[in-house]
């Protein structure tokens, strides 16, 4: 493929191929559909897309490889009870820091056979990261911040942000605090969701930057405030 204009057929179908048949006897029969539709235009996306990232945020790291910002179809199934195979959607990623991980915000985008979600942030806090977000929600400066770049997000459009909501805040956090509600997230994405047909139309990587754009504020204060 040279250069991106819109993901093909092919990646929708491998997608719902793979989600109907998640196994290696089918895998292996349609490893061409495999490269044509998961890998190849993997690579066109991110060749695409990663440079333009960079004028939002210069120190963005992307390699078009699988294992670099395209992620692999295998699923790790060691410690988990779902014995599946393979995943049934792709996986692109634009990440900051010296490594892939949990410790620093990105830009990131699934594909199903149904629909695509992108934006940027980061899905889930581990450890102390976890805990400086809490402690930058209830500090007044920087938690001023993120109320102003989550403010900035939803007057740009319709996103979804936050994930993996407690019930109650966490102890030793005060409830009744202006921005408690921030500490029942233990991850911090912004994220909007976008069709197959969108997937598939040659402006696609267009309209995907602008949502990239709009949500960088979150990122940006993760990068700022968060990020060890």
């Amino acid at each position: 493929m040279s250069g991106f204009s819109g993901f093909p057929q092919e990646t929708f179908a491998f997608l719902e191929g793979i989600a109907a048949n998640n196994d290696k006897s089918w895998f292996e029969a349609n490893r061409m559909l495999y490269e044509r539709g998961y890998v190849e235009p993997g690579k066109a996306f991110v060749e695409a897309m990663g440079p333009r990232l960079r004028e939002l945020s210069p120190t963005v790291q992307f390699e078009p490889r699988v294992n670099g910002s395209i992620m692999r179809v295998n699923r790790d199934t060691r410690f988990s009870r779902d014995k599946r195979p393979y995943k049934d959607h792709l996986d692109l990623m634009f990440w900051h820091g010296q490594r892939k991980g949990w410790t620093h915000p990105g830009f990131f985008i699934r594909l199903t056979a149904e629909a695509v979600w992108l934006g940027c942030g980061m899905h889930h806090f581990e450890g102390e990261t976890l805990t400086r977000y809490r402690d930058a929600v209830v500090d007044e400066r920087s938690g001023e911040a993120l109320v102003a770049a989550i403010a900035r997000i939803e007057a740009a459009g319709d996103y979804a942000i936050g994930s993996m909501a407690r019930k109650q805040v966490p102890r030793g956090y005060d409830k009744n605090a202006r921005r408690a509600g921030f500490l029942l997230w233990e991850g911090l994405p912004a994220m909007a969701r976008m069709s197959v047909s969108d997937a598939r139309a040659p402006d696609f990587s267009d309209k995907a930057f602008v949502h990239f754009r709009n949500t960088w504020p979150i990122g940006q204060w993760l990068l700022d405030e968060v990020a060890d």
